[in-house]
């Protein structure tokens, strides 16, 4: 088959990396994709957000099938469009990408369905906003309602800080994905990310993973995109992995065939495991970056009849195996980010790096140029690496890091902490 991948950053990699071992594969494409990307697929230079240049080069290269990687692509409806110019895809359409696209539209179908969440509300206006946070309290948690690549969220943990955040996004912070703000309760627990494969009906669930958000060690500074990961997350037993399946994917399933926009594509729920049980943190309507990274290396069987199965409509009598072993990653990010950061640094020692036992280097931000790889992003590197036990994983992948050159580059020192903590 001939396949063609849409996106530039580490998930891409990953992706790419595990379709290029398929033994369905005739060619592989990457749009844009990046320097590490080149290794496993022909990158090509088409605006992705130009939606008749990508029908272009599928009628031109008679490709079979198109993976969506990021989520902006899915908001402005690309499947949508593949799907009218006859072309198969991965990925839900514009409808049933809502379910990222909009908190509110999210959480309006929790309500409706009695899917477990946090108690909140939506608001279009500072004044209103700023009255429910002084009534609640805090700590509490205030989130654009839009897209704004992984950090449209502040956990508030003064009221202060509930109400400089509802300024900020008014204020157009993260332009237009803050116009709409929901304010919902801060929820006491462990956040894990849970992956479900949805062909409209049916749904497979895939390994968990925890994934660490904030900017520096010990879960201190910013929200990021995501600073490291790991699979599986202990928090998430079969037990509790079956609640999520009953509790929020079916239902969720359920509701959006209800409305006329079936979901197809990977589900990715952030849930936090508290007292109750597990409560749906938000839905995200691709594979998770940097979680994507670890899957992948667990993953034993072909991804691509997966994918294909899912688009089909054809998961119901479909599994995936999947090695027992832990993988871990570890991201590094440019000086700065997630705020500014320069771009253009020199990273060397990568090949070296990849030397260490059980060790895959995925590449996030990265360019080559006259033979150098040149940091182009703000997180640029997925060190990752498989081990019997987080700990030997954990190990392997800083041995990794230890080798590569980068003065430019920082990175957590402690991914997958709770869990080495659990296995001491």
């Amino acid at each position: 088959m001939n396949i063609l991948l849409l996106g530039s950053g580490g998930r891409e990699h990953a992706l790419a990396w595990k379709i290029a071992a398929s033994p369905l594969l005739t060619k592989l494409w990457c749009a844009p994709g990046n320097a590490g990307i080149a290794k496993d697929a022909e990158c090509v230079a088409i605006d992705i957000t130009d939606h008749p240049a990508v029908v272009d080069f599928c009628k031109a290269h008679k490709v079979d099938f198109v993976v969506v990687g990021p989520d902006a692509p899915i908001a402005a409806g690309i499947v949508d469009d593949l799907n009218a110019a006859g072309f198969k895809a991965f990925g839900p359409t514009q409808a049933a990408g809502r379910l990222e696209s909009s908190k509110t539209f999210t959480k309006n179908l929790c309500r409706d369905n009695s899917i477990p969440t946090a108690a909140y509300e939506h608001f279009t206006e500072a004044a209103k906003a700023k009255a429910y946070i002084r009534k609640q309290g805090a700590p509490i948690v205030i989130k654009a309602d839009g897209l704004a690549a992984g950090k449209g969220v502040v956990v508030a943990m003064t009221e202060q800080e509930a109400l400089d955040a509802v300024d900020m996004m008014f204020g157009g912070g993260f332009g237009d994905a803050g116009a709409e703000v929901v304010v919902e309760e801060f929820m006491v627990g462990e956040e894990a990310s849970f992956f479900a494969l949805c062909d409209g009906e049916h749904a497979l669930p895939l390994a968990t993973a925890q994934d660490h958000k904030r900017a520096f060690d010990g879960d201190q500074g910013p929200n990021t995109g995501g600073m490291g990961a790991y699979s599986p997350a202990p928090v998430m037993t079969e037990a509790m992995c079956a609640r999520v399946m009953d509790e929020m994917i079916h239902p969720t399933l359920r509701a959006m065939k209800a409305m006329g926009s079936p979901y197809k594509g990977v589900l990715f729920a952030g849930v936090m495991v508290t007292k109750d049980g597990p409560k749906l943190v938000e839905y995200n309507a691709r594979f998770g970056d940097p979680e994507t990274q670890v899957l992948v290396m667990r993953m034993m069987s072909d991804i691509l009849p997966a994918l294909i199965a899912s688009a089909d409509g054809q998961l119901k009598n479909f599994s995936l195996r999947w090695f027992d072993d832990v993988a871990l990653t570890v991201i590094m990010a440019t000086k700065g980010y997630p705020g500014s950061y320069g771009k253009g640094s020199v990273i060397s020692g990568l090949d070296d790096a990849a030397k260490v036992e059980g060790v895959e280097i995925f590449h996030a931000g990265t360019i080559e140029r006259d033979g150098n790889i040149l940091a182009s992003g703000g997180r640029v590197l997925n060190v990752c690496a498989m081990g019997k036990t987080v700990t030997e994983a954990q190990s392997r992948a800083y041995a990794a890091v230890d080798r590569i050159n980068w003065p430019e580059g920082f990175c957590r020192r402690d991914i997958g902490w709770q869990a080495v903590a659990r296995e001491r």
